[in-house]
């Protein structure tokens, strides 16, 4: 019999071949067209977030708009809204009501912070600022025709409010009206007025008065009404980096954890840090205004400087304690995590009365050994690491508030702090 013109074996390979082709070529353009989609949903959602979030051109305009017609006044109007030399940069929001924007001003650099909320309100579940009111309210304290005498008594009213009746509000009040009047000339106008008791409102910027002549706080260095721009903190966080969520999903908990430490300074410099985070807690704890809680000590909270010199980056939950008592006892609850602040500050519930008792199960040093404890155990020399481990964890177990331990916080605080200064204090790191 004789063979056909096209032998099957010929014509199968061509077919076997087209089908695998056309097979690859199918899987490149789904994969294709699924990349391509997920790419743009991420640019969608990181875009919708951004505009949602960062919204310092509105915050601007509203403050200017207030500047221009005379109801606020301050060291960095006429800069933000006339001359234009200072500006707003990048965005670091987190939060709408609460904008956050790296600022240039001239040769400086630094932070610019501007509040957004619309309604005077407390919430527990997140700030315990008191919100905006909507303009044109939001700066109409003092009234007109307020005398400078009466503004230092509603000054001195609402310190008290704040961080207790302490001795020496006083003298605070000599300085926040000595800030008031911020061309210097002498006397204090409304609209400066205005601008000083909308910003006595936020506890950031209680914090840096009340620490001024401590080098933790970043300098204040201008405001305009609630709008305020503070020093740049050019290391932070303490320590960390920062990755995209898409990229968090992929690395496991272990090596995260070691990427944490990867881009730290030497461990002296780290021991020169946490000298200052603990001198920190010493200041804020039975300071001379009072004591204050720290209610979010993430490593995000803290930086430093070229020198190695600790600072608080965001001061937003450092509260004061009597502020926080007051409000936490009106907070109602079920569970002990009804009853929490920011990321730290824990209470108890009275399941008797379902509120929240006012005083804190663990103090501010117990927090933040928790904090420090990696970081500082971590290229720790190794005549020091067991004294420094079994340190730290005793400061790790303080329950209760530092009143109820005062001893013992103030024994474990200098222990830790003499330690760490014995080793780096004949270096040049010191």
């Amino acid at each position: 019999m004789a063979k056909g013109p096209f032998p099957w074996g010929v014509l199968r390979k061509p077919l076997y071949v087209q089908a695998r082709f056309s097979y690859l070529h199918m899987k490149y353009l789904f994969f294709s067209w699924l990349a391509v989609f997920v790419g743009s949903w991420i640019v969608y959602v990181e875009y919708s977030t951004y505009t949602e979030l960062c919204r310092g051109h509105d915050c601007k305009n509203s403050i200017c708009d207030k500047y221009r017609k005379g109801v606020i006044d301050g060291t960095a109007c006429s800069s933000l809204c006339e001359k234009e030399t200072l500006y707003l940069g990048k965005c670091f929001t987190a939060k709408p009501n609460s904008q956050v924007y790296s600022g240039n001003w001239g040769d400086l650099q630094g932070v610019i912070k501007c509040q957004m909320e619309e309604a005077p309100h407390y919430d527990l579940g997140g700030e315990m600022e008191p919100r905006k009111e909507a303009a044109p309210a939001a700066f109409n304290k003092p009234t007109k025709g307020t005398s400078v005498e009466k503004f230092r008594e509603m000054i001195i009213s609402h310190l008290k409010a704040k961080v207790g009746d302490q001795a020496n509000l006083a003298d605070l009040a000599t300085q926040v009206l000595s800030f008031t009047d911020s061309n210097k000339d002498g006397h204090i106008s409304l609209p400066e007025a205005h601008s000083t008791w909308a910003l006595l409102q936020l506890n950031e910027f209680l914090l840096a008065l009340v620490l001024q002549e401590r080098d933790h706080t970043p300098k204040l260095l201008g405001f305009c009404g609630d709008l305020y721009m503070m020093e740049k903190v050019p290391y932070s966080p303490l320590y960390g980096i920062s990755l995209p969520w898409i990229v968090e999903l992929w690395i496991p908990a272990g090596l995260r954890r070691s990427m944490e430490q990867w881009f730290t300074p030497s461990w002296p410099h780290k021991a020169k840090i946490a000298i200052g985070l603990l001198e920190l807690v010493e200041d804020i704890f039975h300071g001379t205004y009072g004591s204050f809680l720290m209610c979010d000590v993430r490593t995000t909270t803290f930086g430093y400087n070229e020198r190695h010199d600790f600072k608080v980056v965001d001061a937003r939950y450092i509260i004061p304690e009597a502020t926080f008592q007051e409000r936490i006892r009106q907070q109602r609850c079920d569970v002990d995590e009804d009853c929490l602040y920011g990321t730290n500050c824990l209470t108890s519930c009275d399941l008797t009365k379902h509120r929240c008792t006012p005083e804190v199960t663990r103090p501010n040093l117990a927090k933040v050994c928790d904090t420090l404890k990696n970081y500082i155990l971590r290229g720790a020399p190794s005549d020091l690491s067991d004294e420094l481990e079994k340190q730290l964890y005793a400061c790790m177990a303080l329950k209760g508030s530092a009143e109820q331990m005062e001893i013992e916080h103030s024994l474990i605080l200098n222990n830790l702090k003499t330690l760490l200064w014995k080793k780096i204090s004949h270096t040049k790191d010191s």
